[in-house]
C-alpha cells in the first residue's frame, strides 16, 4: 500500500506533534478516489486552481474558468476539465499526457474547498482528463466569502508583462491581498507508485496585508490548519514554488516564481498573533496577465476566524 504522506510532510507532522494522529486518520481521509460529494462539488464551480511543473522544474499556480459544468467526473477516479488555459498562462506549456498535476476546487462564498492531485491521463484541444492519485477535503478556515461569476473569455488578450523583479504595481497588489494560491511539488512528482510524491496547489488567506513585501521577499504567517502539511512538506524537500495573486477588481493575474523557506520560530513568528510559523518567499521572476481572468467577483466578507490573527508592524 502506497504511503499517504511523504518524508517532508512526516517531518513537519513530527515537529508539530501530530504525526501519531495523522498516521491513523490520514489513510481514511486522503483517498485514491473522489467521494460523490466532491464529484458534485467540482461540477458546480465556475473556476478551479491548477498546479503544474514546467520542464525546468518550476511549479506554477494557474486558474481555469468556465460555465459551471465545465468540470465533470465520469467516475470516482477521473475528472474531465473542458477549458483551455488562459493566453500566456504557463499552464498552456505544462499540460501534457502523463504529467503530474494538482487541483483545488474552491467555492469562496460558501467557504467550501476540496483538493486532489494526480496525473493528466489525456489532453486534447478542449481540455484534459485527470486521473486521481489523492483526493481530500479542507476546512473552511481563512476563506474570504466572495461570489464568483463566469463572464466569458476576455474580448482580446492583452500582452503579458514579464518581470525580473516585482515592480511597484505588483508590490501593491500583493501588499493588499487577502488571498493567494501556492503550487508546490515533491522532487519526484509523477511517480505512479507514489501518489504522495505529487504536485499540490493550495489556498492561503488572511487579513488584507497579511503578505509582507520587502522588495523581492514576501513573508506570510502560517496559521493552524489540518496539520497535513502538504504545502510545507513539499517546501521542506523542494523550495521551488509558484504563487498566484488575483486582482478581484481589475481581473489581473500575477504569477510569481519563487523559492520558499519555513521560519519555524523566533521573534518574527512570536510577533504575529495567530502565526504558528512563517513562510518566506524569495521571488525569482513574475508574469502579469492584465485583465485576463474571465470572472466577476462579489463583495468580500472576511473569514471570522481571522479575528484571532494579527497584522504586520
Amino acid at each position: 500500500m502506497a504511503a499517504t504522506f511523504h518524508e517532508g510532510e512526516v517531518a513537519l507532522q513530527e515537529r508539530a506533534g501530530s504525526r501519531a494522529k495523522l498516521a491513523e486518520i490520514g489513510p481514511r481521509v486522503i483517498r485514491d478516489h473522489m467521494p460523490d460529494q466532491h464529484r458534485e462539488f467540482f461540477a458546480q464551480l465556475p473556476f478551479v486552481v491548477v498546479g503544474t511543473v514546467d520542464p525546468q522544474g518550476q511549479p506554477w499556480a494557474s486558474v481555469l474558468a468556465g460555465e459551471p459544468g465545465f468540470v465533470a467526473s465520469p467516475d470516482p477516479r477521473r475528472l474531465l476539465v473542458q477549458a483551455r488555459p488562459l493566453a500566456h498562462d504557463p499552464l498552456a506549456a505544462n499540460l501534457a499526457d502523463g504529467v503530474p498535476i494538482g487541483l483545488l476546487g474552491i467555492e469562496p462564498h460558501t467557504r467550501r474547498r476540496n483538493r486532489l492531485n494526480g496525473w493528466v491521463a489525456m489532453r486534447n484541444e478542449e481540455g484534459f482528463e485527470l486521473q486521481v492519485g489523492q483526493s481530500f477535503g479542507n476546512c473552511p478556515k481563512y476563506i474570504q466569502a466572495r461570489r464568483p461569476q463566469f463572464t466569458g473569455a476576455p474580448p482580446e488578450p492583452r500582452p503579458v508583462q514579464v518581470l525580473g523583479t516585482l515592480d511597484a504595481a505588483a508590490c501593491e497588489l500583493i501588499a493588499r491581498a487577502d488571498t493567494f494560491f501556492i503550487a508546490t511539488a515533491h522532487p519526484q512528482a509523477g511517480r505512479a507508485d507514489a501518489p504522495a510524491f505529487g504536485v499540490d496547489v493550495s489556498h492561503r488567506g488572511g487579513k488584507p496585508g497579511f503578505v509582507r513585501v520587502d522588495g523581492n521577499v514576501l513573508t506570510v504567517p502560517d496559521f493552524i490548519g489540518n496539520a497535513f502539511f502538504n504545502t510545507l512538506g513539499n517546501l521542506a524537500v523542494n523550495p521551488r514554488c509558484g504563487l498566484l495573486f488575483m486582482d478581484f477588481d481589475t481581473a489581473d493575474l500575477l504569477h510569481v516564481a519563487a523559492r520558499g523557506e519555513i521560519v519555524h520560530d523566533g521573534p518574527e513568528v512570536q510577533a504575529f498573533q495567530g502565526a504558528q510559523r512563517l513562510m518566506r518567499f524569495h521571488v525569482v521572476s513574475a508574469l502579469r496577465l492584465p485583465a485576463a481572468l474571465p470572472l466577476r467577483w462579489g463583495e468580500a466578507e472576511l473569514s471570522p476566524v481571522l479575528e484571532a490573527t494579527g497584522a504586520w508592524r
